[in-house]
């Protein structure tokens, strides 16, 4: 059973111009790819070979002999789904369920994009910010590399990829940007709100 490359949800031109069709090229195309070329080439003829990709994760996070392992297979996790996580026209602030939800738990969505964007901005070298259901409540998380919440007993509902592979091409040093722009114009929040329901 290999892992296989999941095609995006959109055009490689959908999200323009606020991710360009060469970032979406080179992070879906080689990047993305690349996790799934080694993640097979690591597990092939092991006993996590026949294994889905969270009960590989699950099953090697925290082996440092597993690292690799746990690395590649955590960033096909983690592509995979940040790439659901925005669509064309996107962005804007949540309704319903989900609204209700960041506003109880954080205050006011302006609280919930304040902690978000600090979470992004705060992550030193590569990594991830992230929207978790943490035992019933919603918090803003943030990962190192290729760490990921489901490693940590959460339930993801957003993320947002701040490897620099995710927004150079686009924004160069400028993360803040990139951060602003995925939320005010990327966020897919049908996808987060629909992630919240199955929770």
């Amino acid at each position: 059973m290999a892992h296989t490359l999941p095609a995006l949800p959109y055009g490689l031109d959908a999200l323009e111009p606020n991710i360009s069709r060469s970032t979406l090229e080179f992070h879906h195309g080689k990047h993305h790819a690349a996790y799934v070329t080694n993640l097979n080439n690591l597990v092939a003829g092991t006993d996590l070979e026949d294994k889905s990709l969270e009960d590989t994760i699950t099953a090697v996070a925290g082996d440092a002999g597993k690292a690799g392992v746990f690395n590649n297979a955590a960033q096909v996790w983690n592509h995979s789904f940040y790439w659901q996580c925005m669509k064309p026209g996107g962005g804007g602030q949540p309704t319903g369920a989900l609204a209700d939800k960041i506003n109880a738990d954080f205050g006011s969505y302006e609280a919930f994009v304040e902690q978000f964007k600090t979470a992004g901005a705060t992550q030193f070298g590569s990594g991830w910010a992230w929207l978790v259901l943490d035992g019933g409540t919603l918090k803003v998380t943030k990962t190192a590399n290729a760490d990921l919440p489901l490693a940590h007993g959460q339930k993801a509902l957003l993320t947002m990829d701040v490897w620099e592979h995710a927004y150079y091409l686009d924004y160069q040093n400028r993360r803040p940007d990139y951060m602003t722009t995925y939320l005010e114009k990327l966020v897919n929040w049908d996808f987060v709100a629909a992630n919240l329901a199955a929770a």
